[in-house]
């Protein structure tokens, strides 16, 4: 195998099933003991210093973003509007939330690390709970590189923001973060309608593979997946603006 070959990911790559084994456990395992050790190490350091922790995230996950463009780009023969788009826009979820997260550490505002710690860490869940891609094939390839690391550290910066106290979920400032998935849907049906260049961002659509795999009609899916997010995002605000839930609670009770 060449470097070129590696890089280009044009070398003969047979599918395995590699979800679960030892190279997906290790990568697990290492996200995690990251996660831990940056937590307690930077837990009482300078709000400078937890921002160069995510300075540096943002540093690995524009490199991958960028490389990946790059070599897509140089091996592209197709140069229609609609291919370019489609080559250096994000378009799957856990794309957009690479760049929300690089976004994030711009922005520098909580309301939009309230927005995008749940959504990236979603995407981490799903994918390290059954990878699509990545460890399915028997080399790491630069396109499996890729996967790997880039759902890696969505994994351990969405965790991180937390951690390191970058987020504050509150009910009262929620709207902020309503606008955020608002504009992230809207972005998703403009990715599906308009520009065409992605099917299924957030695999909400018809017959997408999380429908198969479950085996419901599709007005059931949609039902349910409506209120699994909403539930998934009520659950970092129900746990870290828990006073405030548990105030309105007791007012009920005394009225």
């Amino acid at each position: 195998m060449s470097f070129k070959e590696w890089l280009f990911s044009s070398y003969p790559n047979p599918s395995i099933s590699g979800q679960w084994g030892m190279l997906h456990i290790i990568t697990l395992l290492l996200c995690i003991a990251v996660i831990v050790a940056i937590s307690i190490i930077f837990h009482n350091k300078s709000y400078k210093a937890k921002r160069i922790i995510l300075w540096v995230l943002f540093s690995l996950i524009l490199l991958f973003e960028l490389s990946r463009r790059i070599i897509n780009l140089t091996k592209n023969t197709n140069w229609d509007a609609n291919t370019v788009l489609y080559l250096l826009m994000p378009r799957p979820w856990c794309a957009i939330s690479c760049w929300c997260l690089m976004a994030s550490v711009i922005v520098n505002k909580k309301f939009f690390y309230n927005f995008v710690s749940p959504t990236a860490l979603i995407c981490a869940i799903i994918f390290f709970a059954y990878p699509g891609a990545g460890f399915n094939n028997q080399y790491i390839l630069y396109e499996n590189l890729y996967s790997i690391a880039t759902h890696s550290l969505i994994f351990v910066m969405s965790i991180l923001l937390i951690t390191l106290g970058f987020t504050k979920f509150e009910y009262k400032h929620i709207w902020k973060e309503c606008i955020c998935y608002a504009v992230l849907i809207l972005y998703t049906f403009l990715e599906i309608y308009v520009l065409k260049i992605e099917a299924d961002p957030m695999y909400f659509m018809p017959n997408n593979d999380v429908q198969d795999i479950l085996g419901l009609t599709y007005p059931l899916f949609l039902t349910l997946y409506i209120v699994f997010m909403l539930v998934y995002i009520n659950l970092f605000y129900l746990i870290d603006d828990r006073k405030s839930v548990k105030a309105v609670f007791t007012r009920k009770k005394s009225i």
